[in-house]
């Protein structure tokens, strides 16, 4: 069988663009080869196990991260016990008790956790003498009667702690953030620094450093 001059064209063009084709396709592979074994790289990390392997083992290391987090967790809701029974509410109210002392050397400061329980102290200044008080608060209120310097310093400290204590539990993370759900192995927040699973907490470091035990 003979092909025409023509014929023979067409069919070496052919076959060059095959050609050309098959060494594209080729390098493609090529280098999708490589990126499969820079990842695969990264994924083993220089060990030499299976896929399956080291699946298991990034999962046991999550499962691991987790129970840490929930520990860290734990620890930040003994710590936050410890901080709402500490004074993390001040306001003051500077004025003139009397009307021969200026200066305003008179003061009412309250002094509260977070639960609004703590005590006001009011020092009356005079030129002859000096008079302090101290009155027991409790839910920002007092069974004894106050001034209005009294309740002024108590709605300021109230006010100003509130602010604060809202401000620090925005920065926490909750629990839906940094732990996965059940069956879950994603993790949403891992610590730069590795944390030793076998460390425990101890609460009463922490207490005798404020001065409290915890419950």
């Amino acid at each position: 069988m003979e092909f025409s001059p023509g014929t023979v064209g067409t069919l070496l063009i052919v076959a060059i663009l095959a050609s050309i084709g098959a060494i594209v396709v080729g390098v493609m592979a090529i280098q999708g080869e490589r990126r499969v074994r820079a990842t695969y790289s990264r994924f083993a990390r220089g060990r030499r196990e299976d896929v399956v392997t080291l699946i298991g083992m990034h999962i046991d290391e999550v499962q691991r991260l987790q129970q840490v987090v929930r520990r860290h967790q734990s620890q930040a809701k003994q710590l936050r016990g410890l901080v709402s029974r500490t004074l993390s509410r001040i306001g003051t109210v500077r004025y003139d008790a009397f009307d021969d002392m200026g200066g305003r050397l008179s003061f009412s400061m309250a002094l509260l956790d977070e639960h609004g329980d703590g005590m006001v102290i009011t020092a009356m200044n005079g030129r002859v003498q000096t008079r302090t008080y101290a009155k027991p608060v409790q839910g920002g209120s007092s069974t004894h009667n106050l001034s209005e310097e009294e309740v002024q310093a108590i709605e300021q400290a109230m006010a100003s702690g509130a602010r604060r204590v809202q401000e620090v539990v925005a920065m926490l993370p909750t629990e839906d953030d940094v732990v996965p759900a059940a069956g879950d192995t994603r993790v949403t927040a891992v610590a730069d620094q590795s944390l030793d699973p076998d460390d425990r907490w101890d609460g009463h470091d922490a207490a005798d450093r404020v001065g409290q035990t915890p419950q």
